[in-house]
């Protein structure tokens, strides 16, 4: 379960059809899985531009959000549920997909740049600061070379993954779920280095 520390799960991603399990999506693949698991069903909201629901009670409730703007306006509903909750900044974590690291690796950060992602860079300006908890789940470049993967980038992160990734895939979202149930206001840490080091089973 959170502590009352940790407030609001955001997962990034696309919204529509035609972007359901893509590679850009998989934030919205995991926070999807959460709801599932713990039985609970989203609803529009405009005020917040995305999709929540809710799950706990009192200092354990956990909101989950899927910003319905596209990925490049994310901070729009990030910093609108952050206001209408009143909640800080250390009591949310975003769950992004991150194109320079492998398939089966995650990399959690306490705060950082966007990396060149369009998601991190919208909630890092409507925010207003860097200093946010992030968790990349990997979903590999397109091409090792550097010319072929600039060119293959859109194509590829609105692709959809293989049925050898998405079995991967389903490890790694596993991992991260059962490392989410843990976290309390003091293991942290613990749960980085965890995560860091994790290699799927496949």
């Amino acid at each position: 379960m959170f502590s009352d520390d940790l407030k609001l799960l955001v997962g990034l991603g696309n919204p529509g059809t035609e972007y359901d399990k893509t590679r850009h999506n998989v934030g919205f693949m995991v926070i999807e899985e959460i709801a599932r698991k713990n039985n609970c069903s989203f609803r529009e909201s405009k005020k917040l531009f995305g999709r929540t629901c809710e799950y706990g009670t009192g200092t354990t409730k956990t909101r989950l959000l899927m910003p319905n703007t596209y990925m490049n306006e994310s901070g729009k509903s990030v910093r609108s549920a952050k206001d209408w909750f009143n909640f800080k900044n250390n009591q949310l974590i975003v769950l992004v997909d991150d194109m320079d690291l492998p398939l089966g690796k995650i990399r959690v950060r306490s705060k950082g740049s966007s990396g060149g992602h369009n998601g991190l860079k919208s909630i890092i300006n409507h925010l207003g600061t860097p200093e946010f908890k992030r968790l990349k789940i990997g979903i590999g470049p397109p091409s090792n070379d550097q010319k072929q993967r600039k060119s293959k980038t859109v194509s590829h992160v609105l692709g959809r993954f293989s049925k050898e990734e998405f079995i991967k895939l389903n490890f790694i979202i596993e991992e991260i779920i059962n490392c989410i149930e843990l976290i309390t206001s003091n293991n942290w840490e613990k749960i980085t280095t965890r995560l860091n080091s994790y290699k799927p089973e496949n």
